[in-house]
């Protein structure tokens, strides 16, 4: 379920997030907590999910993730890894009026089982990149897409929106998802 809090602007979280999509120069996944919410900041990467583990063990009943600012994945695998922990543990994943989530980042969002995207959030996808292909270069017969679509048949996520987010934008740009996209 989604719950969408009226509409969003992303001009601002559009300049805020030009370098996120450079991977060299990212901030590993921190989080704080704050009241029952686990407030989660940086991109996610290998040591995201023991980082988290950490965490639920000294706050085992919080069940709110608040995605600050999330603007992607620097370790595919370990951001499936993650998400697929958040769902497990039945999370609501919030991105705050004032948050970002993009690239990996919306996967991790999409592992709540409960989705709120506050008003004004941004909420940005495209597709993925490898050494020497991106995800559009390849037939949808493709094993390389199975690890998403996989991912996504998991948590009930229509394959549809793994298709339309690796065709919303190449690998080096960034496709901000408007209300109607987001309610669709």
């Amino acid at each position: 379920m989604i719950i969408m809090r009226k509409h969003f602007h992303c001009l601002a979280c559009l300049l805020a997030t030009t370098a996120c999509a450079d991977e060299l120069d990212y901030t590993p996944l921190g989080f704080s907590i704050e009241g029952d919410r686990i407030i989660a900041v940086g991109e996610i990467d290998g040591p995201s999910l023991d980082t988290f583990e950490d965490l639920i063990e000294n706050h085992p009943d919080i069940r709110t993730l608040v995605l600050k600012h999330i603007g992607g994945s620097v370790d595919d695998e370990a951001n499936v890894a993650f998400s697929r922990v958040i769902r497990e543990m039945a999370f609501t994943t919030v991105v705050p009026g004032d948050g970002l989530v993009a690239s990996g980042g919306t996967d991790l969002f999409l592992a709540g089982t409960t989705r709120v995207i506050e008003n004004e959030a941004c909420v940005g996808v495209h597709s993925w990149a490898a050494d020497d292909f991106t995800a559009t270069d390849l037939p949808r017969t493709s094993q390389e897409h199975d690890r998403y679509l996989d991912y996504y048949d998991d948590i009930d996520i229509d394959s549809d929106f793994y298709w339309f987010t690796i065709e919303a934008a190449p690998a080096t740009g960034m496709h901000w998802m408007n209300a109607t996209e987001v309610e669709k």
